[in-house]
């Protein structure tokens, strides 16, 4: 029985064998004849509506050819539905994102836009009059201006949306910052815009009063005001802190991270470049330095004034001293944080702070109690703390003791820290601002 079954299949898979080479031949190899000429039926072919399919000439009769056409025209048709869509939801984003507005008018703006953002100036010679920029980022269009030609009342405003960037450390400082939030008093109360929010560089003990009348909750027009230091109204509604930042006043650059920067050994074990002020803990953190010779391990370099501007060469020996120096020692000034902290992060080389509350009205915040430099240790900051510059030797011999490989395991961290840290502070940013300015779809 079984025996039969095989021969059937056998017979079945050579008739079907034999079947596909003749239909093969049929398809490929059998030569055509031409066909017979024809002449078209026009006016029959009018009337019923049918195309004219006779092969004209060498050309065959395509069966399909009427189906291909309406396949095109279909494929047409959803190409510009799909492109009419495009349009509606590119006008419809449009419509709901927000254009806005920066206006530079304080050291700190140029830190938020090219350190924060990763945003580029036209023309980019620092000298300029006037410079700008633009973005997009999330649901909002970011243009940025500054520079000394950039005044009230002579430049476009061109978004309904303005975030000022002022400088509010010392007395001279806030009257011009008044006249900028005066000027856009106006322009809210003449509807020329809609919503301000204010990035300011707060006084260094913290004595921010004056900017307080202006503020929304208060019966001002400022929806949201953005401060340095560890100011006590900081409360994470419509008071937020923001960091100090490198020094861009005396144009500290963007560090793009090198192969370099991560793994050469450096030369010194620590660095200080800067002033000496009489009676502070900076005289006692020089005196410990020189004790067993613990000086001749660093890059040192102190002065008994300040310089707000430096020379092309000293600006140059403290780029080296943070490249060339495992750890940066950040001593309290003014107040605690200074732009020497983020500087020493952009070169890899680890912050050691004194971690001190400086005088003045600072600290106590409703929603912090880390002070000082309460935004960075919440955000995890991977630096040294010291409470005294007694402790300085314990750090500077446990350096000694590290290998390179864990020096490089270091700076990795640090760096990707800080890349990790402006990331945040750029997303947080610009979410406060969408919450803020942009219509809530709450009913």
């Amino acid at each position: 029985m079984r025996g039969a079954r095989r021969r059937l299949c056998s017979a079945l898979a050579l008739a079907y064998g034999l079947f596909s080479l003749y239909a093969a031949y049929t398809v490929f190899l059998r030569p055509r004849r031409p066909a017979d000429p024809r002449p078209p039926h026009r006016d029959r072919d009018r009337d019923r509506g049918f195309t004219d399919h006779v092969a004209l000439g060498n050309e065959e009769w395509n069966p399909w050819e009427g189906d291909e056409k309406n396949e095109l025209a279909a494929s047409q048709q959803r190409y510009e539905a799909k492109l009419k869509m495009i349009k509606y939801a590119r006008s419809h984003l449009e419509q709901t994102s927000l254009r806005v507005q920066i206006w530079g008018k304080a050291a700190i703006g140029l830190y938020l836009w090219q350190h924060i953002f990763g945003g580029h100036l036209e023309p980019a010679d620092v000298t300029a009059q006037w410079r700008e920029g633009s973005q997009k980022a999330g649901k909002t269009y970011f243009s940025f201006l500054t520079g000394p030609s950039v005044v009230p009342g002579y430049f476009s405003v061109e978004a309904e949306h303005v975030v000022l960037v002022l400088n509010g450390r010392e007395q001279a400082k806030v009257a011009s910052a008044t006249q900028w939030l005066r000027y856009a008093q106006t322009l809210v109360q003449t509807r020329k815009i809609q919503h301000v929010a204010v990035v300011l560089l707060g006084n260094e003990q913290c004595n921010n009063g004056w900017i307080q009348p202006y503020l929304k909750r208060n019966g001002g027009f400022v929806n949201l005001l953005f401060v340095t230091y560890d100011y006590a109204f900081v409360n994470e509604e419509d008071i937020f802190q923001w960091p100090l930042g490198v020094a861009t006043y005396r144009n500290f650059p963007v560090v793009e991270p090198s192969w370099s920067m991560l793994h050469d050994p450096r030369t010194y074990l620590c660095n200080f470049l800067g002033t000496i002020y009489k009676n502070s803990s900076r005289e006692t953190l020089m005196e410990i330095l020189k004790q067993d010779g613990l000086d001749k391990l660093c890059w040192i370099a102190a002065r008994e004034q300040w310089q707000p501007q430096e020379t092309n060469e000293s600006f140059k020996n403290y780029q080296d001293a943070l490249l060339h120096s495992d750890l940066t020692l950040c001593p309290v000034g003014i107040n605690t944080e200074c732009y020497r902290i983020y500087e020493a992060c952009s070169y890899g080389s680890l912050p050691v702070i004194e971690d001190v509350m400086t005088p003045g009205d600072c600290g106590n915040s409703s929603m912090y109690h880390s002070a000082p430099l309460q935004l960075l240790k919440t955000m995890g900051a991977p630096f040294i703390f010291i409470k005294n510059w007694n402790e300085l030797p314990a750090v500077l011999e446990k350096e000694k003791k590290m290998n390179l490989q864990e020096k490089i395991q270091r700076r990795k961290k640090l760096l990707e820290w800080y890349q990790n840290f402006k990331a945040w502070m750029r997303q947080k940013f610009i979410n406060t601002l969408e919450n803020s300015f942009l219509p809530s779809d709450k009913g």
